[in-house]
């Protein structure tokens, strides 16, 4: 359980960002991929929600699309990783969950992000 322990507490606070406007995932961001990835292979009672989050610029609905676009990004990397389908689910936050709050670019940059949000079922 050790191990288990160290391997949850060391991918908890991860995020995938992206650019503006953008939903592929960069090639530095793809380390946290594949760590949860891992994790979720390792333990079959790992289910993994991806959060699709964006800065506050953009309409609601294209903020919503937009995020919705980068979980699903991060959704199938983790399936071409070998994470089952069925134990990972989607969903999009828009704007509704900023993480930095200033209304410049290192906070729109903070917010530009997919989180990884793990249940143990």
């Amino acid at each position: 359980m050790a191990a288990f322990e160290r391997i949850r507490a060391a991918t908890a606070a991860d995020s995938v960002y992206f650019d503006f406007e953008g939903s592929a995932i960069k090639s530095d961001q793809t380390a946290a991929v594949s760590e949860h990835s891992k994790l979720a292979i390792a333990f079959s009672n790992d289910h993994v929600t991806l959060q699709g989050n964006c800065d506050e610029r953009g309409s609601r609905e294209y903020n919503l699309a937009l995020c919705q676009r980068r979980a699903d990004a991060v959704k199938q990397s983790m399936i071409l990783l070998g994470v089952p389908q069925e134990r990972i689910e989607t969903i999009s936050f828009g704007k509704e969950k900023p993480r930095a709050l200033c209304h410049e670019q290192t906070c729109w940059a903070e917010n530009r992000r997919a989180d990884f949000v793990d249940e143990w079922k």
